[in-house]
């Protein structure tokens, strides 16, 4: 070999040697990237990766300040940005060793949606409603950052994806629920908004917790060891946390939607602890008491007696968490054998409504179901109160009378009740039933009843007794 080439070499080496950073560039994880949307008047984490020791540049163009930081030993570095009200687009420069242009960044509102296939499912599942909104969906103040279906063993630091404008092209596979809840926001607020789209059709929500959360808890556990292996999802606990949720924690968000639940039907008893769990989990992984919104599933012909209403009655008993809210679609379903109701739009729009009227404070908006508030039992009469009902109960569609109100006395026998609507209030009788001790409304699984609060909401399903439920097949 030439001796000039060889002392090239040798000197090219030895620079390396001494000078280890020479392979280090300054990286980000792809939830920074350009196209993307911050959180608006807050303070946002941007991180990273480095040469340890580096001298680390961010400008933000929104103010023109430059700040700085320094890599870790561990080859990372990060820093607080505070950001202005919503607006864009912006750039953030960030110099190191090279230098990076975040392009067309918009400041705003950011939203994770997450859960099984209803959250999952888009246009390309054959949804009619985008597909028809496909040709005039283009909104520069819309974007989409989609986690692609991944695992791990352990929680990971990025994930493979990139901030993207909302267009006929990007919405194709995009989340509906999603892509509605956002458009919503969107016009109300007048800001833009950042979805970012974590979803797995089949998941359990075991999968989406840290496992640990699962594995220390001897009920939790016991009900993730029934969840059978399949070809198409994961089923052991974290596995979807790791490689969707963990990336992301660090990048500020303003709240949550989830629309999942099917696949834990038959592990109800344990759901509203996994959940509970699960949303102290994530907010102490974000280090904010963010909202958490979610859907409550629809009547579906699960086979077994009561599967579904006992995992709806678990929904219901996690409103008692803080900071959460549900939206109740009894009433959006055209198929009770299809567990995917292809009516999304306003699935989404019920769930903006909850975000609008608690997180962003807007007023004159119904966006609670009339809910069980307590029962008067007088002579033969059960008399049935609600809440979120200010304007009275009103019946809807050809039928005359209310219908999945049933009465039972002491005998546990269940019979479909008469019933008077008497304001917010129901009055329930049988003839049969001289003294009733309790009362089931919607209490299985694929009940569509036909009575509203004069809003134009659903009544949600229950039960006023604690007595054991058939699950047989039905």
């Amino acid at each position: 070999m030439n001796k000039k080439i060889i002392s090239l070499l040798l000197t090219g080496l030895t620079c390396m040697i001494l000078n280890p950073g020479v392979f280090a560039r300054v990286r980000l994880p792809s939830v920074l990237s350009s196209n993307m949307v911050l959180q608006q008047q807050s303070t946002v984490t941007l991180w990273g990766w480095s040469a340890p020791a580096e001298k680390i540049y961010i400008t933000t163009s929104w103010n023109a300040i430059t700040d700085s930081t320094t890599g870790s030993g561990d080859a990372k570095w990060n820093i607080k940005i505070k950001t202005p009200a919503a607006g864009g687009p912006y750039t953030i420069t960030i110099k190191g060793s090279n230098r990076i242009v975040l392009e067309n960044v918009m400041i705003g509102e950011v939203w994770v949606c997450s859960g099984q296939s209803n959250m999952e499912w888009s246009s390309l599942n054959g949804l009619t409603q985008v597909k028809e909104e496909l040709p005039n969906s283009a909104n520069t103040n819309l974007r989409f950052f989609h986690i692609p279906k991944t695992t791990a063993l352990d929680p990971q630091e990025d994930c493979a994806s990139t901030w993207t404008e909302c267009n006929a092209e990007t919405l194709k596979g995009f989340s509906a629920v999603a892509y509605y809840f956002g458009k919503q926001l969107q016009q109300q607020l007048n800001v833009p908004i950042g979805l970012i789209n974590t979803s797995w059709g089949g998941t359990a929500a075991e999968v989406w917790a840290p496992e640990d959360v699962v594995e220390k808890d001897p009920e939790l556990k016991s009900a993730a060891e029934k969840i059978g292996a399949t070809n198409w999802w994961p089923h052991l606990p974290g596995r979807a946390y790791n490689a969707m949720i963990a990336p992301i924690t660090p990048f500020h968000i303003a709240g949550t939607i989830w629309y999942q639940g099917e696949s834990n039907t038959g592990t109800a008893s344990t759901y509203k602890k996994l959940m509970t769990s699960l949303i102290d989990s994530w907010r102490k992984d974000w280090n904010t008491n963010f909202p958490f919104y979610y859907v409550q599933i629809a009547p579906f012909a699960y086979g077994n007696k009561h599967m579904g209403a006992l995992l709806r009655e678990a929904q219901t008993q996690t409103l008692t968490h803080p900071n959460t809210g549900m939206v109740v679609i009894t009433d959006l379903v055209d198929n009770i054998k299809d567990v995917h109701p292809q009516n999304k739009k306003d699935v989404g729009a019920r769930l903006a409504a909850w975000a609008l009227a608690e997180t962003y404070n807007k007023v004159g908006l119904a966006y609670k179901s009339p809910m069980y508030k307590n029962m008067v039992i007088n002579k033969n009469k059960a008399t049935v109160y609600f809440d979120n009902a200010p304007n009275g109960l009103i019946l809807k569609g050809d039928k005359k009378k209310a219908t999945e109100f049933f009465i039972a006395g002491e005998d546990k026998n269940f019979l479909p009740a008469e019933v008077k609507i008497e304001g917010d209030h129901v009055v329930l009788t049988h003839k049969q039933i001289k003294n009733p001790v309790a009362v089931r409304f919607a209490f299985s699984n694929t009940a569509i009843a036909n009575i509203f609060s004069k809003e134009g909401l659903p009544v949600n399903p229950f039960r006023t007794d604690d007595w054991e439920v058939d699950t047989t097949k039905e």
